[in-house]
């Protein structure tokens, strides 16, 4: 907090404030509930400003693998027999580990290639004891004045983050999602494949799924090799998460490369579905409005826009956000899509949302962080990729107040 402070004295501005990395560093000292806290205000742009959101996203939770005996006790706990009856085959070591719990793979008994997903046995008493401590913070800090309470709503924060936190720890909301993405893409007919759960062998603690292989999303030589057009492989990343957002209204929303993989015919695979969104009719039409009227040089249909998602309080000075929104229309209105990147547009509203003290609901944050990341690994994949012109595309057919 005195680095926070210290910064915002001193007038420091981004990228690199030092009180960034100190947050940062403290965050991961304090473990894993206070990582997942710092992952989730690093797709706050209402409430950080960049500098602090870029030093949060280098946050992993460093921990080593849980021990086999405790993870073959876990799985005998929540489905009743253990890894070696329950399976044809059970790697020891885990293919990954996290702050929640471990994949490790496996082999049905039909021969099917599987990934078990474990979560690790005192994650749930840990965290409700961590949130307990959040919400007491979260307390203190809006009694410190109805200032701070209205402009930030501390304790409106833990309550978000320990419903996000809660359902991460339950694999079952996962298995949901990924059962839920699987039908929508396979009835729309797109190029996405979304594993198949196992809900024989999957409950609250542990998650089965088939095993996905092909090439890393990120691994540009491997596509060359093997005959795909990276162009055309942005091309296809960009339409599936566009096709969540306004075609299926919910969403991945952790889209780095290594939960996306490139199957030998161009296809896509997606995994790790515990950090996902939902968008109603009202929030596509919203996001699309906001894009299309700083496009289309319309300031009227940005403030309506805005005002639509119901982000301003009743003593937000609407003459001066109003001047404040013209600026970003004058910049950006009519110019042509090939000049415009959504990332530092998308960053320039924040930074209006966050001198006005908006409120914006937390699933349209996410979704903002989610496409600004989809845009990063498109161009990394493709420099000359345009993310505006597939937006735009997706937003008019999926739009006009669909769910």
């Amino acid at each position: 907090m005195r680095a926070l402070l210290r910064d915002r004295a001193a007038g420091v501005r981004p990228p690199a404030p030092r009180g960034a990395v100190e947050f940062r560093r403290a965050l991961t000292e304090l473990g894993p509930a206070a990582v997942k806290l710092g992952q989730l205000l690093s797709t706050r742009g209402d409430l950080l400003p960049p500098g602090y959101r870029e030093e949060l996203t280098l946050l992993q939770a460093q921990v080593p693998p849980v021990p086999y005996a405790e993870v073959a006790a876990t799985v005998a706990a929540e489905l009743g027999h253990g890894p070696e009856d329950l399976f044809a085959t059970f790697d020891r070591e885990p293919l990954a580990a996290a702050s929640i719990g471990q994949v490790h793979a496996a082999t049905l008994h039909d021969g099917t290639d599987a990934v078990v997903k474990v979560r690790r046995a005192d994650v749930a008493r840990l965290v409700e004891a961590d949130l307990h401590l959040l919400h007491r913070v979260a307390g203190l800090a809006a009694a410190l004045g109805e200032r701070t309470r209205d402009r930030y709503d501390p304790e409106g924060l833990a309550e978000e983050f320990a419903g996000a936190l809660r359902r991460e720890c339950d694999y079952r909301v996962e298995a949901a999602v990924a059962a839920e993405l699987h039908d929508h893409f396979r009835t729309a007919d797109l190029p996405v494949q979304v594993p198949t759960v196992h809900p024989a062998l999957s409950t609250e603690g542990v998650l089965t799924m088939d095993r996905v292989r092909g090439i890393r999303l990120d691994d540009v030589t491997g596509l060359v090799d093997g005959g795909l057009d990276p162009a055309e492989v942005a091309e296809a990343f960009a339409d599936a998460f566009m096709s969540m957002v306004f075609g299926f209204g919910v969403f991945h929303a952790d889209p780095h490369p290594g939960n996306v993989f490139v199957q030998p015919d161009g296809s896509l695979a997606l995994v790790d579905f515990g950090k996902h969104g939902r968008v109603d009719g009202r929030m596509k039409d919203a996001l699309a409005m906001v894009l299309a009227s700083l496009v289309g040089g319309d300031l009227d249909g940005l403030v309506h826009a805005l005002e639509s998602m119901e982000m301003a309080r009743s003593d937000v000075d609407r003459d001066a956000l109003r001047d404040d929104l013209a600026v970003l229309v004058h910049r950006y209105g009519h110019r042509p899509l090939k000049e415009i990147q959504v990332g530092p547009v998308f960053g320039e509203v924040m930074a209006v949302v966050r001198r006005h003290h908006l409120r914006l609901p937390p699933d349209l944050m996410l979704l903002l962080a989610t496409v600004v990341m989809c845009e990063g690994v498109a161009v990394d994949l493709d420099p000359d990729f345009e993310l505006q012109p597939v937006l735009l595309r997706w937003a008019a057919r999926g739009g006009a107040g669909s769910t």
